[in-house]
């Protein structure tokens, strides 16, 4: 890719997962990728991958909690380059637990991170997008977002607040040619459900009237992401094709996973569908090892 058509992209949560890749992909096609995480200690694996693929990458430290590190990272690219062509709000993480589990500070923190934290760069970014009259903002959302399960309250919740606001931003920002963009993965073997999964303070304590149903829940997630073999890196690439395309969807489900239950939902009653879920996801489960 030729300097011309190179564009200012910035990236949040690239330590590791999706946006990893996505940075490592972006910046081997010639982009200037700066790739931000809020722990700098983390980025090894992001520039052993960059290495191995041919780039650069401008790693910055950026907690999206954080709005003096997000204006200093801001004002940096106002002052090098006076404009951003692209944003990926790609961090956030899970939180799990049954909701009587979940502390305040539980529901608060995962707010902050995976909504607040998105409002908070996009807010910043606007103006030098606004500035040229284009721009796109990539919301990395989730099927979490459209469809609900048992034991991730807290996360559902902040990726359907976080569909609401890109719905209505999308909305307002056209008139300015900023193009507001939703990706709705399925499930995938990343560290979001690893490394970066929380627990509800009282998860683990076996105390809880939810303990017994919260360890099968958890087991059953693992098991199945265990046994995924969907890439991660095809969100990279259609990351890529997003960037590439005059006009792309708004809404982008980029497995089957996504699809098929949102089909499910959409065409099936409400009390079918759920109970389809349920008996999905509690296959097993003794419900006399309840409190």
């Amino acid at each position: 890719m030729s300097s011309t058509h190179s564009k200012i992209i910035l990236i949040t949560g690239t330590s590791s997962g999706f946006g990893l890749l996505i940075a490592a992909r972006l910046a081997s096609l010639g982009h200037i990728v700066y790739a931000t995480m809020r722990n700098l200690e983390k980025q090894s694996a992001l520039l052993s991958e960059v290495n191995r693929r041919g780039g650069e990458v401008l790693v910055r430290q950026l907690d999206v909690t954080d709005k003096e590190s997000i204006q200093r990272t801001i004002e940096e690219i106002a002052n090098r380059h006076g404009y951003l062509d692209i944003l990926v709000n790609n961090a956030g993480y899970v939180m799990g637990g049954a909701f009587e589990d979940l502390s305040d500070e539980d529901i608060r923190d995962q707010m902050e991170v995976n909504f607040f934290g998105v409002q908070n760069l996009t807010r910043a970014v606007i103006p030098l997008m606004r500035s040229r009259r284009q721009g796109k903002i990539i919301n990395i959302s989730s099927v979490a977002g459209l469809d609900a399960s048992p034991g991730l309250s807290a996360y559902n919740a902040s990726k359907w607040a976080l569909e609401g606001f890109s719905e209505s931003l999308e909305s307002e920002l056209a008139q300015w040619g900023i193009q507001v963009l939703l990706i709705e993965p399925g499930t995938y073997d990343t560290k979001i459900f690893r490394d970066n999964t929380r627990l509800a303070h009282n998860f683990n304590n076996p105390e809880s009237p939810y303990y017994a149903m919260s360890q099968h829940i958890h087991k059953r997630l693992m098991d199945y992401v265990n046994h995924c073999h969907r890439d991660p890196e095809n969100i990279a690439i259609l990351v890529e094709k997003l960037i590439q395309q005059k006009n792309p969807s708004f809404r982008n489900m980029p497995d089957l996973e996504c699809r098929v239950r949102v089909l499910l939902r959409k065409f099936l009653p409400f009390n079918i569908y759920r109970r389809i879920i349920r008996n999905v996801i509690f296959k097993g489960f003794d419900e006399s090892a309840t409190k």
